[in-house]
């Protein structure tokens, strides 16, 4: 089963309406709606009006966690969130969580490195704090215990509010655990490509520890670059660049097996199979919020409402037997 829904009431004349429950994320205090918005889109295959339609609709549907990194189409993803919030006045309606580490004129996670990329971000995003910092990726080269101690510094001056990770073996996290334990930031998220295409990466040692820690997962790529979405079904649905190319690596026996149970998970449901998909991953043991982006406006309602699916079991083993 997901998350389910709750009841809140909004006046005398409606009555109490059902909505998806929130999620908090860790120990930051922060409640978000379960789903997050990737904006790896933005500026690359997005220009800013059709990314701003998006992010309206979304906030304008109970949405709260937009997802982005300073290296999505070399900061540009952040400079159109920026320039939304600050044209909406949106600000103090969502959380921002960005990362950091790969943008070309900031790489690595060394404590200088670090403090650049964060006031770079700051910027672009037109804002004095960001939410989630998540490290992109390690830094093989740099102590963790000196990338942490940055962002103690970053925490302490208002700039970040708490870290997270993106992409860090098993045995990285686990030393960040030791770390905290001895008074270091301690890692509240754990963002990784999880969907039910790519699983294997994820479920395993990173799953364990991350179930032993107590550490929430976003799942990145929830739609495995938009395939579970079920519009490519052929070789000549698949559009020759970077994301179609990356989308016709699930094209297969498999792909094609996982879509025919999306497809009859959804069909019970009145829903499409990327909100099943989504529902999937919220019922794993560790997910609290999947990311995913999309490419109209439209899109953003089934997803968010994915949040409210509570699917059988005998359809979640059905949708583990499609995708193993």
């Amino acid at each position: 089963m997901t998350l389910g829904t709750e009841q809140i009431t909004t006046n005398a004349d409606s009555g109490p309406i059902a909505v998806p429950r929130r999620v908090t994320i860790g120990e930051t205090g922060f409640e978000v709606h379960p789903l997050a918005l990737g904006a790896s889109t933005f500026g690359w295959t997005l220009d800013a009006e059709a990314s701003g339609d998006i992010l309206d609709r979304f906030v304008a549907l109970g949405g709260t966690l937009i997802d982005t990194a300073d290296s999505y189409a070399a900061g540009r993803s952040e400079t159109i969130i920026g320039e939304w919030l600050g044209s909406r006045g949106a600000r103090d309606r969502v959380r921002i969580a960005t990362r950091v580490g790969r943008h070309p004129d900031h790489t690595g996670l060394a404590p200088a490195a670090l403090s650049r990329a964060v006031d770079a971000s700051l910027e672009r995003l037109g804002t004095d704090r960001i939410d989630l910092l998540c490290f992109h990726g390690d830094d093989p080269e740099v102590p963790l215990e000196e990338s942490l101690g940055a962002v103690d510094a970053l925490i302490a001056s208002g700039k970040v509010l708490a870290v997270g990770a993106s992409d860090l073996s098993p045995e990285r996290l686990i030393e960040a655990r030791v770390l905290a334990a001895n008074g270091l930031p301690r890692f509240q998220a754990l963002t990784t490509r999880y969907n039910l295409m790519e699983r294997r990466a994820f479920e395993g040692a990173t799953e364990l520890v991350a179930h032993a820690q107590g550490l929430p997962v976003m799942p990145d790529f929830a739609l495995a670059d938009g395939f579970l979405g079920g519009a490519i079904r052929r070789r000549v649905d698949v559009r020759r660049d970077a994301r179609g190319e990356r989308q016709g690596r699930h094209l297969g026996r498999r792909g094609l097996r996982v879509l025919r149970a999306l497809d009859e998970v959804a069909a019970a449901h009145g829903t499409v199979p990327a909100a099943i998909a989504i529902a999937w991953l919220l019922a794993r043991p560790t997910v609290v919020a999947p990311v995913t982006g999309v490419s109209r406006p439209e899109q953003v309602d089934a997803l968010l409402g994915a949040a409210s699916l509570e699917l059988h079991r005998s359809e979640l083993v059905e949708l583990d037997r499609a995708s193993a």
